[in-house]
């Protein structure tokens, strides 16, 4: 069979058939309803042996539209009779006969568990679940567990700058191309999904002390990671009572949002402290030797603590 491609004036004076729309169609959207599962369910339990689908809910399936319209829609379940709990299936359905997509209850098979979805090119209908519903044997009514699948979003290119959304969507996914991350819309910020940053210096030049071994960070997916060198100082001597600022500076993409990280250090036999210091603070992004004897000048602070946080 030769190469062919539709619409064109080359196939079928641009008719198109439906098998051919749903070949083409069917990657414009996920097949499911359209929402997240902030919204309420779209089935319900109904009166009886009967489940309702919410009035206004819309979906797509193999790039089929579907509403279930203004008022809510009433779909009966089989009665269960046979000694053992049923669980059947609310599903959206594409029949392929009439290429029109509704609402219904898929029967399962009493104590088998609920039944296996039709997907696929090569069956007459398409399916997409909505809900499972627990028919118990005798049962005068049924208990609805909602597992819509929902129409996802693409992933919209940007840069860091221009990552701003007036009305982002749940599950909303962007790629910075300056920043190379991929960020993830959670219903009240953005969070990275995937970042790498790789090697950064973190050194910051000082009078009161030099880098011997060179300070380095590497963000990875919202994780910073810190190595600190080595610090010489290059002072007078540093009485114990007195804080110094130490020759590193995070950068505040890179700092923690609200909360101080804490890191040890030797000098000598002597252990030492410092802080690093978050994002809210007066100091931010500095480090701080705060606990400490005495120090000379020339001696060395050796870090023996490696630290990590999260960052947005």
């Amino acid at each position: 069979m030769a190469q062919d491609s539709w619409p064109s004036p080359a196939h079928n004076s641009r008719a198109v058939t439906d098998t051919e729309y749903e070949q083409m169609a069917a990657r414009y959207s996920d097949d499911g309803v359209y929402g997240d599962p902030t919204d309420p369910p779209v089935v319900t339990a109904g009166v009886g042996l009967t489940v309702m689908v919410a009035a206004e809910a819309a979906g797509s399936l193999r790039g089929h539209a579907w509403t279930s319209g203004s008022t809510p829609v009433s779909l009966n379940v089989a009665p269960n009779t046979s000694g053992q709990t049923r669980v059947d299936r609310v599903l959206l359905r594409l029949d392929r006969s009439d290429w029109t997509v509704r609402a219904v209850v898929k029967t399962g098979a009493p104590g088998a568990g609920p039944p296996t979805l039709t997907t696929g090119s090569g069956y007459s209908t398409f399916e997409a679940l909505l809900a499972n519903v627990t028919v118990p044997n005798g049962a005068n009514a049924v208990t609805v567990a909602r597992a819509e699948r929902y129409v996802g979003t693409r992933v919209r290119p940007c840069t860091s700058a221009v990552n701003t959304d007036p009305n982002p969507r749940l599950g909303d996914l962007t790629w910075e191309t300056d920043t190379k991350r991929l960020r993830l819309y959670d219903g009240s910020a953005k969070r990275n999904i995937y970042s790498d940053s790789g090697v950064i210096s973190v050194n910051s030049a000082l009078a009161s002390w030099s880098n011997e071994v060179e300070s380095v960070i590497e963000e990875r997916n919202g994780v910073v990671y810190c190595r600190f060198g080595s610090f010489q100082r290059a002072g007078g001597t540093l009485p114990a009572g007195d804080e110094s600022r130490l020759p590193v500076l995070i950068p505040a993409q890179y700092r923690h949002a609200t909360r101080d990280q804490y890191g040890h250090a030797i000098l000598g036999s002597s252990a030492c402290r410092f802080i690093v210091h978050a994002q809210s603070t007066t100091r931010a992004g500095q480090v701080w030797l705060v606990n400490h004897p005495n120090i000379a000048r020339d001696a060395f602070l050796l870090p023996i603590s490696g630290l990590s946080w999260v960052v947005g």
